[in-house]
């Protein structure tokens, strides 16, 4: 069944910037805006319902991670739980942090700020070709005074998956705390907290198929953390504020939907993805060039190059296709993709990359759509 927010006249495949939200989530979520509105911090009557819905989200929450259900915090969305974990480890006692250049830019801004403000020195780790942190500059990096390593699960313009369990590892050797945001890969490939090995880990609400405005932040057992909002003491004292249930509750739903369809979804979408590569390939012999690694990428991420062709001027003569360049663009003038420079591979066909993100309602025939009308465009640009 088509989702009701997607154009039939214009094929989605933007997943990675944002997901529609699944009416599941929302059928679940709208009691907690229509009738139970009850303050779930209170001992009124009305804050039971509203209490027990906080107690069933977060518990689904942390199933689909692997977690205790008292490892969950509830935010606002990734950036916040990036920040949340940063700031929060390293604040208290400085010392030294280590992220890497393709990080998420609420992990590198909240480095700079821990830099800027507070004396905390970050070391900012390479990455090679394929965009993966080489574990032995890890090693080489870590010193006595390392409180926290942050290194993202999987890419959001690449879909690059780290290794992440490997690197934990080598940081916990070295008595550091290890963060990963996971905001683009849960839900898309299985995520379990134990496997990884990591301390806190970041989910986004709305690269799950929940609401904007709606995410979490695993804490492991043991773990001190600074809050970033003071107040009442809600979420274990780390976010005070009046809870978000409507949104929790969604978050919620969506966590349960993808823990019994992920293994399958992703299945589906590792098919599409290599199709629509497959079919670009046939129709732009030459042309079509990957960016990232070949096998440790998320099932629906296809970031391509196509040479002779800029990535903004392509979707600019493809109105027909949502998706995106993972550039920035200033003045009409479109930067090249600083992910894809730090990987090396050169300013042309970083300013050349399109990322194609597929998801819960990609369909075959969408797919076939979108390779006949990228090459089309192509052959006419050049």
């Amino acid at each position: 069944m088509a989702h009701p927010g997607l154009d039939p006249d214009v094929i989605y495949c933007d997943y990675n910037a944002t997901t529609p939200v699944d009416p599941r989530v929302s059928a679940a979520a709208w009691p907690y805006f229509s009738g139970f509105f009850g303050n779930p911090s209170t001992s009124s009557p009305y804050a039971e319902g509203p209490r027990r819905a906080l107690r069933v989200a977060r518990r689904q929450v942390a199933e689909l991670l692997g977690a205790g259900p008292e490892e969950i915090v509830f935010t606002s969305g990734g950036s916040e739980s990036d920040t949340m974990a940063v700031r929060g480890v390293a604040v208290p006692g400085g010392g030294h942090v280590v992220t890497q250049v393709t990080e998420h830019p609420a992990v590198l801004r909240s480095c700079e700020s821990l830099e800027r403000l507070h004396g905390v020195r970050v070391t900012y780790l390479p990455v090679d070709a394929d965009g993966l942190v080489d574990p032995l500059d890890l090693e080489a990096a870590l010193t006595p005074r390392t409180r926290l390593v942050s290194i993202m699960l999987a890419n959001g313009e690449t879909g690059v998956v780290q290794r992440v369990a490997e690197l934990a590892e080598i940081a916990h050797r070295r008595g550091a705390l290890f963060h990963t945001d996971a905001a683009q890969a849960v839900g898309k490939i299985p995520v379990s907290v134990a496997e990884l090995g990591v301390d806190l880990l970041t989910v986004a609400g709305h690269k799950l198929y929940a609401p904007k405005g709606v995410g979490a932040l695993f804490v492991r057992r043991g773990v001190s953390l600074e809050p970033t909002i003071y107040g009442g003491g809600q979420e274990r004292g780390l976010r005070a504020g009046t809870e978000n249930v409507a949104y929790a509750v969604a978050l919620g739903a969506a966590a349960e939907i993808a823990a019994g369809e992920v293994d399958r979804e992703g299945g589906r979408l590792r098919g599409l993805r290599d199709l629509l590569h497959r079919r670009l390939s046939a129709l732009l012999p030459g042309r079509v060039l990957l960016n990232g690694h070949t096998g440790r990428r998320l099932p629906g991420t296809l970031n391509i190059s196509v040479s002779g062709t800029g990535g903004s001027a392509l979707l600019a003569a493809t109105p027909g296709i949502a998706a995106a360049t993972g550039s920035a663009c200033h003045t009409g003038e479109p930067d090249p993709s600083g992910v894809l420079l730090a990987m090396g591979l050169g300013h042309e066909r970083a300013r050349g990359a399109v990322r194609l993100s597929l998801g819960r309602w990609t369909t075959r025939p969408e797919v076939e759509a979108v390779a006949r009308l990228l090459a089309e465009s192509a052959r006419r640009l050049g």
